[in-house]
């Protein structure tokens, strides 16, 4: 029996359009400026410029709605081509591809009222804002209750691609007496008066990523515009969603830099007299670049052919924490192969080994994602 969520996940691709070489093609000109917008905590503007004239904010929004109609497997593999020439634009862009990749499944599988939301995105070329770095189960800042809607007041953090953003995809939470804490989810115009945008991010690496924070004061949110309601702090079955089809795309990017690392250490290595010293750390390169490639895919399949649920986040989050390690194993192994030039900025690595550093910040980070996948190998309550 073919698996229905396979095929819903996948999509049909836009006539014509050859999403992968398109990357490509965008891929050699966002190489060109990363090293400046590195170098000067810069956001990159102009690559998102760049991506928005060539149709990327909406290639995975349905052709049937709108958009590109580019496939999941596309969606991730494009993130990828775009991180091994920049990875701040990479991981940022991926930010606004998995809010349109949860919608898109939403709208398939479950029948969920997100089609107004995509048609927006291909219509007005939207650039989506995520708020979950600052946020996850917890979720963050303070909804009061008044006449007809909630005042919300909340400072967002991590909300990468917000210097470009439209809306921010977010969510604050509310005493409910009678419920208990409860995190409610809305977008909010990132335009909306008392809504601000704080350049603020100044960081490791990623630096091109503008994820400054975004400040909330005393905005108005309808009753009417909240699409969702959970449980402060508890696994939600949009969380499942979330984890099952946000990290392949995010971790895309990551595989990208280690990617891009690994042709830029192999390009000058080839040209070396090799020692056995010298063949073995590029062995041990290729082993850890293999590994994060396979995490990474296994991913890409558990999003594409699973339901969302305890099983498949902890299929997404067990390769998460392996595909991470591995991409920071690449880069490193990378160095070391290369030596002393790779010590200097300007050859590209110094960057890429920031870059993926970052792989190990977002949920579940390795110790919580332990103890989920210990719980529930146990048969122990995940949300205990």
């Amino acid at each position: 029996m073919k698996d229905e969520t396979t095929t819903m996940t996948r999509g049909k691709t836009g006539p014509g359009i050859d999403w992968i070489a398109r990357a490509q093609r965008v891929a050699a000109e966002l190489a060109l400026d990363a090293a400046e917008h590195d170098a000067d905590d810069s956001f990159v503007a102009g690559g998102y410029g760049l991506l928005k004239r060539e149709g990327f904010f909406k290639a995975h929004v349905p052709v049937e709605l709108g958009g590109g109609g580019a496939s999941y497997g596309e969606l991730c593999r494009i993130v990828r081509i775009l991180a091994g020439a920049c990875g701040s634009t990479g991981l940022a862009f991926s930010m606004h591809c998995h809010l349109v990749a949860v919608a898109v499944w939403r709208w398939r599988n479950e029948g969920a009222p997100t089609d107004g939301l995509l048609r927006r995105v291909a219509a007005e070329d939207l650039v989506l804002v995520s708020s979950g770095g600052s946020d996850w189960l917890q979720g963050a800042g303070v909804a009061v209750k008044v006449d007809g809607g909630f005042r919300i007041t909340a400072r967002k953090g991590f909300s990468s691609g917000s210097p470009a953003g439209d809306l921010l995809m977010t969510s604050a939470v509310h005493d409910d007496p009678d419920a208990g804490p409860t995190v409610l989810h809305f977008a909010v115009p990132l335009t909306a008066e008392g809504v601000s945008r704080h350049d603020t991010w100044r960081a490791m690496g990623m630096r091109g990523t503008g994820s400054g924070d975004v400040e909330i004061r005393d905005f108005f949110l309808a009753d009417a515009a909240i699409s969702g309601r959970r449980p402060q702090g508890k696994w939600h079955p949009l969380f499942h969603a979330i984890s099952q089809l946000a990290f392949p795309i995010i971790y895309s990017a990551y595989l990208g830099v280690a990617e891009g690392a690994r042709a830029r250490a192999l390009e000058a290595l080839r040209r070396r007299v090799p020692d056995e010293g010298l063949i073995l750390t590029t062995g041990e390169m290729e082993n850890a670049f293999a590994t994060a490639e396979l995490a990474v895919q296994a991913m890409i399949d558990n999003a594409e052919a699973s339901r969302p649920g305890p099983e498949s986040t902890n299929r997404a989050m067990i390769g998460r924490t392996l595909a991470g390690q591995a991409a920071i194993r690449t880069v490193e192994r990378a160095m070391e192969a290369v030596g002393g030039a790779a010590f200097h900025r300007a050859f590209g690595l110094e960057r890429a080994f920031r870059d993926v550093q970052g792989a190990r910040f977002h949920p579940l980070q390795e110790k919580p994602q332990l103890r989920y996948a210990g719980r529930l190998a146990l048969g122990l309550d995940i949300d205990g």
